[in-house]
């Protein structure tokens, strides 16, 4: 008798755990479609961090500028250094955003010339002296603070009688974002290296 109890009890064990692994099988088999058809939608919109769509969460960086007509310039020469993923990741970033009328500033040809594919590592070190990887709000700027930027270059604050500036172009406003702040500026951060 007991032996038929145990015995009973072992095949309920067993067929409970086959039921069980079976269905985890059928969850885990639908899971893997899934990544797979996601992972497949997302390769054929170009993938990275800024073709994930989503309209409810705050935008990062890159989709902040995206919305603003006053930085189409610099939208497109960050689309031309392939580093829209970069700067839609997590970050922080604290980035020195030159509007239009900005890069209207430069001499003549020369955005034109940096959006040329050959030139592709120039552009990128320019717009990589645009941007530091960590988040300062204005609160935490003080007159001749040093930032390093993700070129390796530095660029220095100045702050006077309530005028903001980094180098020699004024911060006329700044835009959080979910994955750091935006600084408006009304020149071109040029590096000296």
């Amino acid at each position: 008798m007991k032996k038929n109890i145990l015995l009973t009890g072992i095949a309920a064990i067993v067929l409970l755990f086959g039921m069980n692994s079976c269905s985890n099988k059928e969850e885990s088999n639908s899971t893997e479609t899934t990544v797979s058809e996601t992972s497949a939608n997302n390769s054929s919109t170009g993938g990275g961090a800024a073709s994930v769509k989503d309209d409810d969460s705050q935008p990062n960086v890159v989709k902040v500028a995206s919305g603003s007509k006053d930085h189409t310039t610099l939208v497109a020469a960050v689309q031309a250094a392939e580093l829209v993923d970069v700067l839609a990741q997590s970050g922080p970033y604290t980035v020195f955003a030159p509007t239009n009328a900005a890069f209207d500033l430069l001499p003549k040809g020369t955005v034109e010339g940096l959006l040329k594919p050959e030139k592709k590592a120039d552009l990128q070190n320019i717009l990589q002296f645009h941007v530091t990887t960590s988040m300062y709000s204005e609160s935490m700027f003080r007159d001749g603070l040093k930032l390093g930027m993700a070129n390796g270059g530095s660029v220095v604050i100045s702050k006077k009688d309530g005028k903001l500036m980094v180098n020699d172009a004024n911060i006329v406003g700044h835009v959080t974002a979910s994955n750091g702040i935006i600084y408006v500026i009304d020149k071109v951060l040029l590096p000296t290296q």
